[in-house]
Formats: C-alpha cells, sequence, structure tokens
C-alpha cells in the first residue's frame, strides 16, 4: 500500500474522515463490507487498494478527474471497510454494481452513526441552503433509545447525575447530533417540569466535537 493510509484508529476518527474529507471532495458512491474474523484484515487491505488502484497521489487523483475517470478512497475500523468512490468511469462500478450505494440515498450506518449527504435545510437567517454537506446524526434507533433512557431517569436522578450521563455519551456532536441533543434535553426538562424538578441548563450538554487524527500518530 506504500504510505497510503486506510485503517483508522477509533469510531470518531472513522466518522470524521468520511464526513469531513471524502464526502465533500465528491466521494459519494460506496461499497460497505466486513472482514470475516478468520481473514487477515491487512491481506485485504491491500488486495481491494491495489486491485483498484487507489493508493495513487493527489496530482493523479486530479488528472483522472480531469479525464474523466473515478478515483476511489479506501478506510476501515476494526472488521469493517468502505470504498468509495467518485462519479466517473472505472472498473469498480462494473465489478461491484450489486453492491454499490449512493450516500445521498442511502446513509452509511455504523456504531449509532448515520452519515450521509444532503442539502443545507435553512440558514440561520431563514434562507434556503442549496449547497450540500455531510450530514451527521445518531441513528435513528440510537436516538430513540437514548431519548428513552434519559426520559426514564429524568424524574429519579439528580442534575449532577443527569449532567454526567451527558457528558459521557460516546458519540461526536455534529451540528444534526447536537439538535438531537437538544431535543432530549428538552424532554427531559418537560419530565422534570411537571414532576415539580428544576430544569437542567444547556450548558451541561457536550455540544463542542473534539477534533481526532484518524490514523493516529
Amino acid at each position: 500500500m506504500g504510505g497510503y493510509r486506510a485503517v483508522v484508529t477509533s469510531v470518531d476518527g472513522f466518522v470524521q474522515q468520511i464526513a469531513c474529507s471524502y464526502l465533500r471532495h465528491g466521494y459519494w458512491f460506496y461499497v460497505l463490507g466486513r472482514i470475516p474474523r478468520d481473514k487477515d484484515p491487512a491481506i485485504i487491505d491491500t488486495k481491494l487498494i491495489e486491485k483498484y488502484g487507489i493508493a495513487i497521489s493527489e496530482s493523479t487523483r486530479a488528472r483522472r478527474k480531469k479525464s474523466g475517470f473515478a478515483n476511489l478512497q479506501y478506510i476501515r475500523h476494526e472488521s469493517l471497510f468502505v470504498m468509495m468512490a467518485t462519479k466517473g468511469k472505472h472498473k469498480f462500478f462494473d465489478e461491484e454494481s450489486k453492491l454499490i450505494r449512493d450516500i445521498r440515498r442511502v446513509p452509511i450506518r455504523y456504531a449509532g452513526y448515520s452519515i450521509s449527504y444532503r442539502p443545507g435545510g435553512r440558514k440561520k437567517d431563514g434562507s434556503r441552503d442549496d449547497k450540500w454537506h455531510s450530514h451527521v446524526a445518531m441513528e435513528r434507533r440510537q436516538y430513540l433509545e437514548l431519548k428513552a433512557w434519559f426520559a426514564e431517569r429524568a424524574r429519579r436522578d439528580s442534575p449532577k447525575a443527569l449532567a454526567l450521563a451527558f457528558y459521557r455519551l460516546p458519540i461526536a456532536p455534529y451540528a444534526p447530533i447536537r439538535r438531537q441533543l437538544l431535543m432530549i434535553h428538552r424532554e427531559v426538562n418537560r419530565i422534570r417540569k411537571k414532576a415539580g424538578k428544576p430544569p437542567l441548563p444547556t450548558e451541561i450538554l457536550p455540544l463542542k466535537r473534539k477534533i481526532v487524527k484518524p490514523f493516529g500518530r
């Protein structure tokens, strides 16, 4: 593989690399797979990267794009890997045709996250944002389970215990996740108000995302 970096060291690194790097450069078509336990992940990595000519320089990628050819990226966390491609000509689209998904239509779901690419919705001034953006949210089941968990504890737990539970959530607060956390927070306060308990301030929510190094040091 040469100097090509493919293996990330954490779930947050996996999500960040896809959402903040690959998607904004047009890598919208993907194949997701898992490496069997009896296989050596490094061997599979090398095989796929070499098969599709993924480990190329940025200048080569630029020339390929200009000539109408697709470029690919490969990323893996533990046993899960994703091959991602830009639009254009490439044997990847022929050989993986039955498995390819478009992230603008089918999100990548992994470890409680849902990663997609979509129009921005509304700006702060209320006007429409027609630009496309990476969209990282809690997967719906994860969100509903978390909301139910906090709702169950809203009456009986102390403000300190609830604040600590929010703080310890193992999920990076991208903008859609911040909105989900705020909805959970509002539900907790609704329940607490009904029970005659003081509300929790929004300051307890972990709304600032930490930038990680996807491939380690």
